[in-house]
């Protein structure tokens, strides 16, 4: 649950266009991406507390989720791959679902949360570490461009993206360059 990158409303095909990385916690184990029980929802699976990092619906519904990085944990908390696969399983916009979260936040350890519906262009972000001070939460509607969501806040400077200057730039050129091979290699499928 580390990295995402994403082109939000910047295709005039492609509504969302996302690289997502889980890159902790590797001896927790999981499913691999697979149409989960009544093929309803496409997602790896945490196997231990049976939510997803990253899941989708045929029907254009998507949730990605990241751990925010914290000194202290809670001693009994949730589990936050719950909360992208309760938005997948149910159907509450992205708005009515991030006011649901904004509710029962302190339940679980730091979390950044990205609800997303491509057929109704919506895309909202949840997080509930804001202020590290104390226990905050916020969500943000998400504006069309290029996003990078870490173990902080959305497109807040993080140690992974800004080991020297430039860096931030070189992934958002990356992605860019990568939409763009994956058409050409689509393209020359096709032929």
């Amino acid at each position: 649950m580390c990295i995402a990158v994403f082109m939000w409303q910047t295709h005039p095909k492609y509504p969302l266009i996302l690289l997502h990385n889980r890159d902790e916690f590797y001896s927790r184990p999981t499913e691999p991406l697979a149409w989960w029980e009544g093929e309803t929802i496409l997602g790896g699976k945490d196997a231990l507390g049976g939510g997803t990092w990253l899941g989708s619906t045929r029907d254009g519904r998507i949730a990605f989720l990241t751990n925010f990085r914290e000194v202290e944990m809670l001693s009994n908390p949730k589990t936050r791959g719950d909360l992208p696969l309760r938005f997948l399983q149910g159907n509450k916009s992205p708005e009515e679902f991030a006011e649901q979260v904004v509710k029962e936040a302190d339940e679980y350890n730091g979390f950044n949360l990205v609800l997303a519906d491509i057929c109704t262009s919506s895309m909202v972000y949840v997080f509930n570490r804001p202020n590290q001070d104390h226990l905050s939460l916020a969500q943000v509607v998400v504006t069309p461009g290029i996003h990078v969501l870490t173990n902080a806040a959305l497109d807040a400077p993080w140690p992974k993206l800004f080991r020297q200057n430039g860096c931030a730039i070189i992934s958002k050129n990356l992605l860019i360059n990568m939409v763009k091979v994956i058409f050409q290699l689509k393209k020359w499928l096709r032929s």
